[in-house]
């Protein structure tokens, strides 16, 4: 009997060879190889063997191919160096490019015109195959729609469950092993071979089974205390990047927290990859929120500035507005994280919300340098505004009064009229107070008056808190001395909310 080493066995990167299953689309995979000038896209998460499984491929199809293979990676600055001179190149053979999405869009467009021209000239002496992340083909059909048709798209790491359960069985085997968990096991992996080894491995280790066993042996380890062992052995590692990424910019306890948004809705993703925008219209009490930090480039500038923490597990492709993990541990760490006590220790008071906005402003035309100005400044501690000008595509189209009159109403925690010298004889100014009116009463009207302004028929505003504006003195710091309290006024709000006896369950 063969033995081996548990590490040889259940292997935690690469594609291992005593546990090698062929992928789904294994098949699919060596036709697209074997056809003359047709590009191939090998996409999936970082880590689950896709260059590997390409060359497994190659070495059974040799004989129809160019003799020459040469694998570069977009992540070394002399192969991107030669990658961008490719389309001037003569007798390439078979090349492939590694991590493509990191490559610049100029030089991924450069490469896919390339590609075109090999499809249509089914050349036989040239082969593309381009490697990365999930959807890094629908991110090359975006700059190059006419490949459509010129290329296979191959997509490798989720797999279904008898292609994990066979890993499993192949491992046991090796080892002369029983894993009583193992269905559990199977279930867990969601798919990824690279997760059920690292589950597999753990359990072994478990049971102090190191290597190829003499005789049969059960392993009797609940699934549940294998995971809690994996969960911490990767907190280590992932913990403080969560963090990083939750954070953003600076924590601000009071907002919505919008990058601990967009992490839990990666973490509940099937293909290790969410579409923002998609996320961000099924999820409308965040839309303004994660919104403006997608849409305002801040997403992009705080992956790059954390890129030492953060490139290797996490791509963001702004032109596509698509964010993926690359790193399959990580995706296991964040599914099985406790969001409620997540969230908690990062400070924030609340992070699952009833209402579409923290505060939706009201305001003349000739007050709106002050609104914007209040806007910004809220918006900048990741708070949650209505301002008018930022919904204006969404408003195109619809009956106003009927977009308006809920945000007013009910669906903003404060509204805050501007009471400038116009407010009164405006028609939608008339038209918004009328809407929050009998919130006065709840103490959800956070007045702003203009100092030695008159108030007519707003007079009973005067009855309620408020601030006031002096339009004399510099604007800029009263600006951020509203927004302070603003957002004081804010954070007792939610800690409130955050003492509620049943607090709503964040779950994954």
């Amino acid at each position: 009997m063969t033995t081996y080493n548990v590490e040889e066995v259940f292997k935690r990167s690469g594609v291992p060879s005593i546990t090698f299953v062929k992928p789904k689309e294994y098949t699919r995979l060596l036709i697209a190889l074997r056809s003359p000038g047709k590009g191939v896209v090998v996409e999936g998460p970082s880590k689950i063997g896709k260059t590997s499984s390409v060359m497994k491929v190659l070495s059974e199809i040799d004989a129809s191919l160019p003799s020459s293979v040469m694998t570069l990676t977009a992540r070394d600055p002399n192969d991107r160096d030669f990658i961008s001179s490719i389309p001037s190149q003569t007798d390439l053979g078979i090349v492939i490019i590694d991590d493509f999405h990191r490559l610049d869009a100029a030089v991924r467009e450069s490469i896919s015109d390339f590609m075109k021209i090999l499809a249509d000239q089914e050349r036989a002496d040239i082969k593309i195959v381009i490697v990365g992340i999930n959807k890094v083909g629908e991110s090359l059909l975006a700059i190059a729609p006419d490949l459509a048709g010129r290329i296979e798209v191959v997509k490798l790491g989720v797999n279904p469950d008898e292609k994990v359960r066979e890993l499993v069985k192949k491992g046991c085997e090796a080892l002369n092993i029983e894993l009583a968990a193992a269905e559990s096991i199977v279930e867990a992996s969601a798919g990824s071979f690279n997760i059920a080894q690292m589950i597999c491995f753990e359990a072994c280790i478990s049971d102090d089974v190191v290597a190829t066993l003499p005789g049969p042996k059960r392993i009797d380890a609940s699934f549940t205390s294998i995971r809690e062992t994996v969960i911490d052995q990767l907190a280590t590692t992932f913990h403080k990047k969560a963090e990083v990424f939750a954070t953003g910019k600076r924590r601000r306890k009071e907002g919505r927290a919008p990058y601990l948004q967009i992490l839990r809705w990666l973490s509940m993703s099937d293909e290790w990859t969410i579409d923002l925008d998609r996320e961000i219209s099924k999820n409308s009490s965040l839309r303004a929120s994660v919104g403006q930090v997608v849409d305002k480039g801040h997403l992009e500038d705080h992956l790059a500035k954390n890129s030492p923490q953060l490139s290797d597990l996490l791509h963001y492709d702004p032109e596509t507005r698509i964010l993926a993990v690359e790193d399959p541990q990580f995706f296991f760490f964040i599914r099985h994280l406790s969001w409620n006590k997540f969230s908690e220790r990062l400070g924030y008071f609340d992070v699952v919300f009833s209402n579409s906005y923290d505060f939706a402003l009201s305001f003349a035309g000739s007050d709106r340098d002050i609104a914007e100005k209040l806007a910004r400044s809220l918006q900048d501690r990741e708070i949650s505004v209505f301002y008018d000008f930022d919904e204006q595509a969404l408003i195109l189209g619809c009956d106003v009064e009927t977009y308006l009159a809920p945000i007013y109403k009910s669906e903003a925690s404060f509204v805050v009229p501007i009471m400038g010298v116009d407010y009164p004889d405006r028609l939608w100014t008339r038209f918004e107070s009328k809407q929050f009116a009998d919130r006065f009463g709840e103490n959800a009207v956070l007045t702003v008056w203009f100092k030695g302004g008159s108030h007519g028929s707003f007079d009973k505003s005067r009855m309620h808190g408020g601030s006031e504006i002096d339009r004399n003195q510099p604007i800029d710091p009263q600006i951020e001395n509203l927004a302070e309290q603003l957002a004081v006024r804010l954070k007792a709000f939610r800690l409130t909310a955050s003492h509620d006896p049943q607090p709503a369950e964040i779950t994954a």
